[in-house]
């Protein structure tokens, strides 16, 4: 089986992305990105610190605020304006999930349009199912998803595409980028019936359900490809954590069947931030 190291793959995206930024270096324009973190959740904290590092790495300069788990929309709102209003921040982004009480929709439209670094904007999303494709801003993951497919020269065109999970933030703009790419897509859900009788005729497979290593080999036909976006905890006694991570695919179960997979971690996480510093930097080109 193919391992689709999403790893490998962004580390080979920000070394071209720091040898764009030493050229905007010079010409006096430094990509920027603001990032706003609400609460205190475990998971969210680790993503942004894995974004900012990843920041620094390449040379992106980073504007962060943290704000409380109670704080009011209205807060969140008047710090995405300062980020609006700011010209050294090119792209903002608000980690999501917010906390319950906050409207996600109200928050991520008063992002400007031309600093929408997720590709959350009604706008950006709009254009994305009409195919307006020039100056779009894609969500990072299902990008990143795209992406990795091209990278190892993995055909889509003409691929019966099957996507678990049906979500704003993947499984439906994801839908879309593959029918754009002409291959014929079938989205599974919750109430999707006799969904292996369905899953088994993908050649590629996406399980993006957030249902820890639900997709076993009794999902899938021999010789597909599979992309696991789900990230998910289980208990291990064995870990100093008390916890490992895994996917939404049992990639052991999987692996003497598929053609190719991504393994959780270091498949398609690292996708989605090397997405978002080559967003931060297209943004910051506009400029020139």
């Amino acid at each position: 089986m193919l391992i689709l190291d999403g790893k490998h793959i962004s580390c080979e995206i920000k070394s071209e992305l720091k040898e764009q930024i030493i050229k905007l270096n010079e010409k006096g324009i430094y990509p920027g990105l603001g990032i706003i973190l609400v609460g205190n959740r475990p998971d969210s904290e680790v993503y942004v610190r894995m974004k900012k590092k990843a920041c620094n790495e390449i040379g992106i300069k980073n504007y962060d605020v943290n704000l409380e788990t109670q704080v009011n929309e209205e807060k969140i709102i008047e710090e995405i304006e300062k980020m609006n209003n700011n010209p050294s921040i090119h792209g903002i982004l608000v980690q999501l999930p917010l906390p319950s009480h906050i409207n996600e929709e109200n928050v991520i439209k008063h992002v400007k349009i031309e600093k929408d670094i997720d590709g959350f904007h009604p706008h950006n999303i709009g254009n994305l199912a009409l195919k307006r494709l020039n100056n779009l801003m894609v969500p990072c993951t299902p990008e990143g998803c795209i992406e990795l497919l091209d990278r190892y020269n993995i055909e889509i065109q003409g691929k019966h595409v099957v996507i678990v999970g049906r979500s704003n933030i993947v499984g439906m703009p994801l839908s879309l980028l593959f029918l754009h790419r002409n291959a014929t897509v079938t989205i599974c859900h919750s109430k999707t019936n006799n969904i292996e009788t369905v899953t088994k005729t993908a050649d590629i497979l996406v399980a993006a359900c957030g249902k820890a290593q639900m997709i076993n080999d009794t999902y899938i036909k021999k010789g597909c490809v599979i992309l696991d976006v789900g990230i998910n905890r289980i208990n291990d006694s064995s870990r100093k954590s008390g916890y490992r991570l895994v996917g939404d695919v049992d990639f052991n179960n999987i692996k003497n069947k598929c053609f190719a997979a991504t393994p959780v971690p270091g498949g398609i996480g690292p996708m989605t931030i090397a997405i978002l510093l080559k967003h931060t930097v297209e943004l910051a080109t506009i400029n020139l």
